[in-house]
């Protein structure tokens, strides 16, 4: 059969109303999900998995899809309005929406924040449906040499989002990466900066540590000062962004988007990395660079769009090759099994009407998603209103839930607000906290590929540049680098330039005032 009929009888299979409803249902219980903080896409697909076994095989995967496309976007919602990820996915969008919105203009941060999900949301669905024997065959290539060189090329986001100070974005960079190898150590099994203590073993739980550098160092703020800054707003403004805004955003948005498919496509990577490097990308290419972090709405498009893009191709690996490509998907596998289906090549052969009924189900989800998530933006919106004596307390005990429903654990209660602590001196000295978030994600990545590089080859380094893909990584690593630091040197010598200038100018007026009194 073509692939013509093959959509077309996926099309009969998801051409229903329980299919549309379990759809549906799950976009809504996704972006409910990933609008509060804490409970992420992988609970809420995780909780919602038990009431699939019952289901038809189509009806309960369907299901969980939604939730899983759903949970991706509901948590830019908290990210822009109050400054708190709902997922680690949003956690680049907190960088430019969250300023947007205290612009007033959280509508804006939100409508675009949709858009760019949807339009991510549909090519990563059609590059699944199109390139997904070609992308899974090209992930075949990955090895641990490969992996560590797309994770140090990832490393160099840091740069991009290290705010107006490279040095102190080094050095939470660097603090990251420290947190990040407390527990065992995964190659040997031996304990690192545990102190004794085994819930330490396991390292910092990543959601604890995320609402702490995020949220926490907010409330601590107000509390400090409850009095409202002066021109501080969280209106919506004017209610989303004109087809202009979007036509500009687009090429970034398709960039975020294919960036988001190739790392979706290699598994492991994850939705959060897709996120920050797509941020990144477009703040290097952007003539608005300099506006990025303090509220500039291509930012919001390129971060949304990022995660968004890893969404469909996650299913690439988990579909042809039966590996998950991240955690969401392995949890989906389970659905797969417990209906007598073995995700990898065979399904493409015993099962098409279950694979392009996926498929078709997909690009209708992108459809719904639009209409949930413009009705989730006005429902979310009244979070505005609420007076900051309300919202702070409750946005409190949110992340106390987030925090300890991951592992029932008070234990995570407690590093959550030991990172709030952390987050907020970071606060009030002008260091980061997204390098730190970063180096965090990345760092364990990092340090397993190079060890198990090291073990491969028995020490010699030489097999971190063995072929054309660690050549590759390394080319862009070294240009990204030099790059950086040619930045940073021409900023070094335009700053005496203007103080010249401002100089030269004050000089002026103080000529120009003596005469005027003497006259």
């Amino acid at each position: 059969m073509s692939l013509l009929d093959n959509l077309a009888l996926g099309l009969s299979v998801v051409a229903n109303v329980e299919s549309l409803l379990a759809l549906a249902g799950g976009i809504c219980i996704g972006v409910f999900a990933g609008a509060i903080p804490g409970m992420s896409a992988t609970m809420a697909v995780a909780l919602t998995l038990p009431f699939t076994f019952s289901m038809p095989p189509i009806i309960g995967i369907l299901l969980l899809l939604g939730v899983y496309k759903g949970g991706i976007f509901g948590g830019s919602i908290p990210a822009i309005l109050i400054k708190t990820p709902g997922t680690p996915a949003s956690s680049a969008t907190t960088l430019d929406g969250y300023p947007l919105a205290a612009k007033g203009e959280a509508g804006r941060a939100l409508s675009m924040a949709l858009y760019a999900s949807c339009t991510a949301d549909v090519i990563s669905n059609l590059a699944l449906i199109l390139f997904a024997g070609f992308l899974a065959s090209f992930a075949l290539n990955f090895g641990p040499p490969e992996f560590f060189t797309l994770i140090l090329f990832s490393l160099t986001i840091i740069a991009g989002v290290s705010g107006d100070s490279l040095i102190k974005g080094i050095f939470s960079a660097l603090l990251g990466l420290l947190f990040a190898t407390i527990g065992l150590d995964l190659v040997y099994g031996t304990n690192r900066f545990t102190f004794g203590d085994p819930n330490l073993m396991g390292g910092l739980n990543f959601i604890a540590v995320l609402i702490g550098l995020f949220a926490i160092p907010e409330i601590l703020t107000m509390a400090r000062d409850p009095r409202p800054r002066d021109g501080e707003t969280r209106a919506l403004g004017r209610k989303g962004v004109s087809f202009a805004e979007y036509r500009k955003s687009f090429r970034t948005i398709v960039r975020g988007s294919f960036i988001g498919v190739f790392l979706g496509s290699i598994p492991g990577i994850g939705a959060a990395p897709a996120a920050f490097l797509s941020y990144s990308e477009a703040r290097r290419k952007s003539p608005n660079k300099a506006n990025f972090g303090k509220g500039e709405i291509e930012g919001v498009a390129a971060s949304e769009a990022g995660n968004n893009g890893v969404a469909g191709a996650t299913l690439i690996p988990l579909l042809a090759l039966g590996v998950p490509g991240d955690v969401i998907t392995a949890i989906i596998i389970g659905a797969f099994m417990v209906h007598g289906l073995q995700p990898g090549p065979m399904m493409f052969v015993m099962n098409v009407d279950i694979i392009y009924g996926m498929f078709m189900g997909l690009i209708v989800s992108s459809v719904i998603l639009l209409a949930v998530g413009s009705a989730a933006i006005r429902a979310f919106r009244y979070v505005a209103d609420i007076p900051r004596g309300i919202l702070f307390p409750a946005v409190l005990v949110l992340c106390v839930y987030g925090g300890y429903a991951v592992n029932n654990s008070i234990f995570d209660v407690g590093v959550m607000f030991a990172m709030g602590w952390l987050g907020y001196l970071m606060l009030i000295y002008g260091v980061p906290a997204a390098p730190f978030l970063i180096a965090f994600i990345l760092g364990p990545l990092l340090e397993n590929n190079f060890r198990q590089s090291m073990l491969m080859s028995g020490g010699d380094a030489t097999i971190l540049a063995r072929g054309p893909i660690t050549w590759f990584f390394w080319g862009l690593t070294i240009i990204t680098i030099v790059a950086i630091l040619r930045a940073g040197l021409k900023g070094r010598g335009a700053a005496p330039i203007e103080e010249v200038r401002a100089g030269a100018q004050d000089e002026t007026t103080v000529r120009r005032d003596a005469q005027d009194t003497k006259s």
